[in-house]
């Protein structure tokens, strides 16, 4: 018999400071708190508007038609639990900072624009991440400042579940209205937990080659996915000697040298930003931001190089860096800025002037982004109603295409999001996974026409 799914207690960590409500999810009479933005988020405030979301999305995808109606309850019975999830963001004299939103949840709507725009903090009643659905397809937005991939892929599965639960009342009767035990609600800042003094700047910012071209209309991101079998993509890592993250980053950055540079040398390396989740490393379940970036590049400098160099190089770059040490390093040269005394007392508008050109300098360092948030597991009681898990990024200064990797059971889908009418080097990717014998089935959004 399958055991009902637990009510969550207070360790999770700002949950100790709400009233309890019904016992069917839903909250009644929640405090007004406030809370730091994490390291990390601090940025995106600074630098996120209309041309440049933060915005990222993750979807799953049912094996039935959704119904607005219960998409709806069932956010408006998870979401109190998400303290991370449930705020509006303010702004003070030096930093901005979090505060609870009392409003109801932010309205489900059926998708009628193109994906990832901005999420205004004075719109949307006043929350950081939306909700919408397409068919069989739930969506969730989340502007960066609140968490990273992962607090995303937590929050969605628990509105997965929940819906499910309100779609089918014999699996409501069994399972209850709770959380999953192993859903953590924590809101722990990660970064300023694993501190440790005495790190140098970690980031680069030497210019990397940037893919440029006609751009897309203002607001349309073109999407192509990818589905790919694990097990064909281990087989053909296995022979390189690589893991799936590595071949993929390699696959990617080899396109844009041979569409984009048609395998000729460059005054400028290509380069990837590679996002790496902290939480294995640092023994964290925190729902916030915890993650830091690392750079696979290559730099072609000779007259050619087969795809197994290009592999080889890449897989040497992300290896040579993900290591604890380093990441520590990464993120520990940020916080001790943040813990700095002098810069503290300086005004919000000056830290911003400040930490916009930092971002503009780092981020012309990388060509693209390609991010792996992993293999997503979901209870085996609702393994039946799921069909898969898809996710993509919106597009930031100098990076008009990137690269997103998802999977779930046997199927992962690499996709890739651009501003760019261009698309040869999504068919140079999926064409350089066919000839190393990767089956690939593709589908788009529809903006390219296709």
């Amino acid at each position: 018999m399958a055991k009902k799914e637990r009510q969550p207690s207070q360790a999770g960590g700002r949950e100790g400071n709400i009233k309890e409500g019904d016992g069917r999810g839903r909250r009644k009479g929640r405090e007004l708190k406030w809370d730091k933005l994490d390291n990390t988020a601090n940025l995106f405030p600074v630098i996120a508007g209309e041309s440049m979301s933060n915005v990222y999305r993750i979807s799953v995808t049912l094996k039935e038609q959704v119904r607005q109606e219960l998409l709806q309850e069932a956010l408006e019975m998870v979401l109190p639990w998400f303290g991370v999830f449930q705020v509006r963001m303010r702004y003070g004299m030096f930093w901005y900072y979090f505060e609870t939103n009392q409003k109801p949840a932010p309205k489900v709507k059926e998708e009628y624009r193109y994906p990832c725009q901005y999420i205004s903090p004075n719109r949307n009643r006043n929350y950081l991440f939306r909700v919408n659905y397409y068919k069989n397809r739930i969506n969730l937005e989340v502007f960066h400042v609140l968490t990273d991939g992962m607090g995303g892929i937590t929050f969605l599965r628990e509105l997965t579940y929940q819906y499910l639960r309100l779609a089918h009342p014999s699996l409501r009767e069994r399972l209850g209205d709770g959380l999953c035990s192993d859903t953590s609600l924590s809101s722990e800042d990660s970064y300023l937990k694993n501190y440790r003094k005495g790190h140098k700047k970690g980031y680069k910012t030497q210019r990397a080659f940037l893919v440029k071209g006609e751009k897309l209309k203002p607001f349309e991101l073109g999407v192509m996915h990818g589905y790919l079998s694990i097990q064909e993509l281990k087989k053909v890592c296995k022979g390189y000697g690589v893991s799936i993250n590595e071949y993929l980053v390699a696959a990617f950055l080899w396109s844009i040298y041979q569409e984009c540079l048609h395998g000729m040398p460059s005054k400028r390396p290509i380069s990837s930003c590679v996002p790496v989740n902290l939480r294995p490393y640092f023994d964290s379940i925190t729902l916030k931001n915890f993650f830091v970036i690392v750079s696979a590049v290559f730099w072609p400098k000779k007259e050619s190089y087969s795809f197994g160099e290009v592999v080889q190089i890449v897989a040497g770059s992300l290896r040579s860096q993900i290591n604890r040490e380093h990441l520590e390093n990464l993120f520990a040269y940020n916080v001790s800025n943040e813990k700095n005394f002098i810069l503290r007392a300086v005004p919000l508008f000056l830290k911003s002037i400040a930490m916009r050109h930092v971002y503009r300098t780092s981020a012309l360092a990388n060509t693209t982004t390609v991010t792996n948030i992993g293999n997503i597991k979901v209870r085996e009681e609702y393994e039946g109603y799921i069909e898969g898990f898809s996710s993509f990024l919106s597009m930031s200064k100098g990076q008009d295409i990137k690269g997103t990797i998802c999977s779930y059971q046997d199927t992962l889908v690499f996709s890739i999001s651009s501003s760019l009418t261009d698309v040869s080097v999504q068919r140079g990717f999926f064409r350089r996974l066919a000839e190393d014998g990767i089956p690939v089935r593709i589908e788009t959004n529809g903006v390219y026409g296709e």
